[in-house]
């Protein structure tokens, strides 16, 4: 089964806030507007938007409001995405050219200025401190979670407590912001708020440790780029750090990357055929499966209703994730 297909019943809210999407990415000049729509039209599974409007669903749901914070949102995700693609110089992003592939470094940073630009344009609609409150925080946090990623790049030496403060900043703080948002917009209390929050980072945790995984286990093909190719760009996630406790791993690991010779793709299958033989892929997924249950404890507070089973499902189907 499919992810859209557990919250299906959303499409027509969802189709409200891509058209949103669409008509807040528009621009005079015509590389800005054909980058972002580029981008937009690159696809995406729009979890944000989706955590935004079932989180709003426990109280009193205005639609008006949850489409701007979910557009909001998404469009903030879009422009990390440019900017990383920019630090890590990627060509390829879900198979397909990146903006900073097609039209140059400059082009792709203001692209991604833009869109974010737009963003808080956007969510100015609203007029509540508490909702800017937030988001600025986590805007914060995920500037500096993007200029940590830069620091330790090819750092070898770093702990498992740097990689899970990288996570939080880089995935989880947004998704845990795009439920406690959706949950502003409903009016419903601030202890139901906070514990949607701990969802949503407990969600995005666990999201981006598999991810980390399925840089590894997928194939280039469902990747939409090289398999490995966080670990070719100096991104030491938790698979890395895992197997780096076994001698073999961390030998080959540390010659591969030296500093007098290029790295090809046949160095990165010998490391990724390496990594496969230690234990860092199945202890990776226990990592994730904690987190899961986390955020499965936090629904424990909240009433049955579709909302509820859904952030379920959506908890469970992440868990299971393999591609």
């Amino acid at each position: 089964m499919k992810l859209a297909k557990i919250y299906n019943y959303l499409k027509k809210d969802l189709d409200l806030i891509e058209s949103a999407l669409m008509d807040a990415i528009q621009a005079d000049h015509p590389v800005l507007r054909n980058a972002s729509t580029q981008l937009l039209q690159a696809g995406g599974k729009r979890i944000r938007p989706v955590f935004v409007l079932l989180a709003s669903q426990f109280g009193n749901v205005d639609l008006e409001k949850v489409k701007t914070v979910a557009v909001s949102l998404e469009l903030i995700h879009m422009a990390t995405l440019v900017h990383d693609d920019v630090i890590d110089d990627a060509t390829l992003r879900r198979g397909k050219p990146t903006i900073k592939h097609q039209y140059g470094n400059r082009v792709a940073m203001y692209t991604g200025d833009y869109i974010l630009a737009r963003a808080l344009e956007n969510i100015t609609e609203i007029d509540n401190t508490a909702l800017h409150s937030a988001l600025s925080k986590t805007l914060v946090e995920v500037s500096l979670g993007e200029i940590e990623q830069i620091k330790e790049k090819y750092n070898w030496n770093q702990n498992i407590r740097t990689y899970f403060r990288r996570i939080k900043r880089k995935t989880a703080l947004l998704i845990a912001t795009s439920c406690q948002l959706g949950a502003i917009t409903s009016d419903i209390t601030e202890t139901h708020i906070h514990k949607l929050f701990r969802y949503g980072y407990y969600i995005g945790m666990s999201y981006q440790i598999i991810d980390d995984i399925l840089d590894f286990t997928s194939s280039s093909k469902q990747l939409g780029k090289p398999a490995g190719n966080d670990l070719f760009q100096g991104n030491v996630t938790l698979p890395v750090l895992f197997a780096m406790e076994d001698p073999v791993f961390n030998s080959l690991l540390k010659q591969t990357f030296t500093n007098s010779r290029e790295v090809s793709k046949q160095d990165m299958d010998k490391l990724i055929t390496a990594l496969m033989k230690t234990d860092a892929i199945e202890r990776s997924y226990e990592i994730s499966e904690r987190y899961l249950q986390k955020a499965l404890h936090e629904l424990k507070y909240f009433p049955d209703v579709q909302a509820k089973v859904t952030l379920e499902q959506i908890a469970k189907f992440i868990g299971k994730r393999r591609a």
